[in-house]
């Protein structure tokens, strides 16, 4: 897995909607970039609706969020509208994404780690926790906020 103080790696792949997505568009933002197993289970739906939730507070710091598993696209699509996800969902099928972040865990999954990158592509936090997939929106938050976290012109 990467650690705070890495260089955040580079990646294009595809969103929920078919819209292409390069990870370095983002740069000057604050990314949350999180790691999950596997869509419609319930620890992923829960962490999906706790970022949705905390969505306009964690834009409001300058940070967008970006989820990352390694379904594909239409997985993501049915996830994103039955749980009304308004953030993208990058689908990474042959698990390049999620092997360059070091997140690729048991049975060809990703694990739940979220990593928190600044706005110069750097990643400042990384969070891990099977157990309390809610706290992983939380604890970015905090994080962003004791960084100082705030919307680059």
């Amino acid at each position: 897995m990467l650690k705070a103080g890495d260089a955040s790696p580079d990646f294009e792949g595809e969103d929920q909607d078919g819209a292409p997505f390069r990870l370095s568009s983002l740069r000057g933002r604050w990314i949350i970039l999180y790691f999950y197993p596997k869509d419609e289970t319930l620890g992923c739906t829960a962490e999906a609706c706790t970022f949705r939730d905390h969505l306009e507070l964690l834009r409001g710091l300058g940070a967008e969020v970006v989820g990352v598993s390694t379904q594909d696209r239409e997985s993501h699509r049915q996830f994103a509208a039955h749980h009304r996800l308004t953030f993208r969902l990058i689908a990474d099928p042959e698990k390049t994404i999620t092997r360059r972040y070091g997140a690729l865990g048991f049975l060809g999954y990703a694990k739940r780690v979220t990593y928190l990158i600044d706005a110069d592509g750097r990643i400042r936090d990384v969070h891990r926790s099977e157990v309390d997939p809610r706290g992983h929106a939380d604890h970015v938050r905090r994080k962003l906020q004791e960084l100082g976290a705030t919307v680059r012109a």
